[in-house]
């Protein structure tokens, strides 16, 4: 597929765009320890003309002493491809952080033990270092060696012209696109999974620069053993050369977001690093968010602060003389993936080239005239954009009857510029199941499991609405005492019955089992009216390629208080589910007021409504098969569900779609967009030479609209 924004886990995004600067600045910044006074007098001159931003910019130095990076055979620092950006965003990029595993992992460094931990782990560890699997490991290479060797300088796949232009726009940065190409055309003859002998790589210091709010504008990371990097270990004095380099190309380059500016004031968030030799009282008002009082009264002596306290104030910009005591995300906090797109065709970033959309569709990001050329004529023709083109502009016609939804906050979540983290944050949603939904990590005290474990299910208090819980008021009111008494159509109509405010976000949770309900009392019988669904007693519903709604399980309890007298039984199937949830059973069901959890033993029969009342209410059960959709055995289901499906991401969906086809039980799917449902009619084409149906707005998605990095199209 040609576009991913919606299949891609966000964080990918996020190493690739911090891979994509940092290579830029090791590329520029040249060899370190060489003269300030000539290297650097045009780029001082250049800030000094700058605007000035009103936000405090803190530099951080963070030491690492405890993880290590252990680089696959397809990552080898040195002549060969590398772990480059094409590994991120090239023709075949990775979806899902588990798949850099051949490539990269991170060991500990304290007892010598190279113990793997898993992707889905090293994302909060990510949190906290920022250096993205996509950046720690390159820095080696990019050190030793930054222009294009010999062998990449012959390339038979740039399009014709392209050369010239691509030298105006890009200002030499074609060799960029052309190292991008060059690793996807030799990445198969490197061997997966196969894990270097050689050290482990020490990550030893990285320098973040940052401003109050917590946009990230600038990164260096300084590797124990490649060639001009320093070590912390050997104290702070050679990082004042690194340090201003960093905070020279921010202020011209800044990643997060904006125009080159400078700030009014910077800081640096370590007081390790100004070493007070005469403390006062703290007592009283501060001058600042995070500093102490009195700061006239501190007088610094690190290294490197004394020499940063000399070359800052050349670029116009003073230093403060104190440290930030505390540093994280407030209200106006963002990523800077948040703002940083990139080009469909070389995947260049925004802070690298100008970029604009296809003038005819508006979908698609191209730095330049070269790549839409090279785009609008790829062969064969039904993989060009001069074939995509039409239909990408109906698609983006769209736009605006997707984001007709009844929230207070539509608007902001709907736009092209929709800063998720910001959002959540601001609403205390920070835990539970809304970490699962960005990539803001919980605070202290907060339980998250891991991305590809097996979830929670304990309910303190017997409440299923426990993980869905902010830091603020309940957002799940009472269950009603009445069912309802008529089918929900709308997120209005569900909204108002249910008691919940226009203002609340719980519909991006919910999505997930009030698109199920809608499946059943709208759409099976519609389309299948002969199966009288709605008169069932008890229904077995596949979930197929399950991922994120797996994580999101209690969720599905919202299904009894909207169907209360269906015994539902959910099998969450798919290779990607942890396998230690393989054969998992279990049923939620009702202890008075409350709801509990009851291990099963196996895979147990179909459930039963033999032994309840009429008119009773039923229980839910889970059952877990970890396993690709047509090796799963079993009873055949009533009912088939896929959530953002994708399949042609996937070569297992070309067996599965055929198991299902012969299974002869209504199956429906959700895709974030008309193009994945076009897509998925293409390839249940060439899957089992049959169709899907004309695609609908689902009534119930999810109010959020999902980045895009290379396109404008409405995920």
């Amino acid at each position: 597929m040609e576009f991913v924004s919606g299949y891609r886990d966000e964080f990918l995004d996020f190493a690739a765009l911090l891979f994509g600067w940092f290579r830029k600045f090791v590329a520029e910044r040249g060899a370190v320890g060489t003269s300030l006074e000539g290297r650097w007098w045009q780029l001082e001159a250049q800030i000094r003309r700058l605007p000035q931003d009103p936000a405090l910019w803190v530099l951080h130095v963070l030491p690492n002493r405890s993880v290590g990076i252990s680089l696959g055979q397809g990552a080898e620092p040195g002549p060969g491809p590398g772990l480059g950006s094409a590994r991120l965003l090239g023709d075949d990029p990775p979806l899902h952080l588990r798949d850099l595993s051949p490539y990269v992992s991170f060991v500990s460094l304290e007892d010598g033990e190279e113990g793997e931990e898993e992707e889905e782990e090293d994302e909060e560890e990510e949190k906290r270092e920022e250096g993205g699997a996509g950046t720690e490991k390159v820095e080696p290479e990019e050190d030793r060696e930054l222009a294009p060797s010999s062998r990449e300088s012959p390339q038979e796949t740039n399009p014709p012209g392209e050369s010239e232009e691509a030298d105006r726009e890009a200002g030499g940065g074609k060799d960029g696109c052309r190292e991008d190409r060059v690793e996807n055309e030799t990445r198969p003859q490197k061997t997966k999974g196969q894990r270097s002998e050689a050290a482990p790589l020490h990550l030893s210091c990285l320098l973040l620069v940052t401003d109050e709010h917590g946009t990230i504008l600038g990164i260096d990371l300084l590797v124990d053993g490649a060639q001009g990097t320093a070590s912390w270990g050997s104290g702070t004095e050679n990082l004042a050369p690194r340090a201003y380099a960093l905070l020279c190309h921010s202020m011209a380059c800044p990643m997060g977001s904006g125009d080159p500016r400078k700030p009014q004031q910077l800081t640096v968030g370590d007081a390790r690093l100004h070493r007070y030799r005469n403390l006062v009282s703290e007592a009283g008002e501060g001058w600042g968010p995070g500093f102490p009082s009195t700061p006239a009264s501190l007088i610094p002596s690190s290294p490197l602060f004394r020499e940063l306290e000399s070359l800052v104030p050349r670029l116009g910009v003073k230093l403060a003389k104190t440290p930030m005591r505390t540093w994280g995300p407030r209200p106006g906090f963002t990523f800077a993936s948040l703002r940083a797109r990139t080009c469909h065709v070389c995947h260049r970033h925004s802070f690298e080239v100008k970029l604009t959309p296809c003038p005819q569709c508006s979908a698609v990001l191209y730095c330049g005239e070269a790549c839409l050329r090279a785009d609008w004529r790829r062969c064969p023709d039904d993989v060009s954009h001069r074939f995509w083109c039409p239909r990408l502009a109906t698609f983006m016609d769209r736009a605006g009857e997707l984001a007709a939804l009844p929230f207070t906050y539509t608007a902001e979540v709907t736009s092209e510029t929709f800063n998720k983290e910001a959002f959540l944050a601001s609403r205390g949603l920070t835990r539970g199941y809304w970490t699962q939904l960005s990539m803001l990590i919980p605070g202290p005290g907060s339980s998250r499991h891991p991305r590809g474990h097996m979830p929670s299910l304990s309910l303190r208090g017997g409440d299923p609405y426990q993980l869905l819980q902010g830091d603020g008021p309940a957002l799940m009111p009472p269950v009603p005492a009445d069912p309802p008494r008529a089918l929900f159509g709308s997120w209005q109509d569900y909204y108002t019955w249910r008691g919940l405010s226009l203002d609340s976000p719980t519909a991006v949770l919910l999505t997930y089992p009030l698109t199920v309900y809608y499946v059943i009392t709208h759409l099976v019988p519609q389309s299948f009216p002969e199966l009288n669904i709605q008169n069932k007693q008890s229904l077995k519903i596949h979930v197929v390629e399950a991922g994120k709604e797996f994580d999101l399980v209690m969720v599905f309890w919202e299904l009894l208080v909207l169907l209360p007298h269906v015994a539902l039984e959910l099998q969450f199937v798919g290779d990607g589910l942890p396998p230690e949830s393989d054969q998992q059973h279990f049923t939620l069901q009702r202890d008075g007021p409350e709801v509990s959890v009851r291990p099963g033993s196996g895979i147990s029969a179909r459930p039963s409504s033999g032994t309840k009342e009429k008119g009773a209410r039923r229980d839910l059960q889970i059952k877990v098969s970890a396993r690709p959709y047509h090796l799963l055995q079993g009873p055949k289901p009533d009912l088939v569900i896929g959530f953002n499906s994708g399949f042609g991401l996937k070569d297992t969906w070309l067996s599965s779609l055929p198991r299902l086809q012969s299974l002869r039980v209504p199956a429906f799917f959700t895709e974030s967009s008309e193009y994945g449902c076009v897509m998925d009619d293409q390839t249940m084409a060439v899957a089992t030479g049959g169709g899907t149906s004309p695609p609908q707005p689902n009534p119930f998605r999810s109010p959020f609209r999902l980045r895009a990095a290379d396109n404008c199209m409405p995920w």
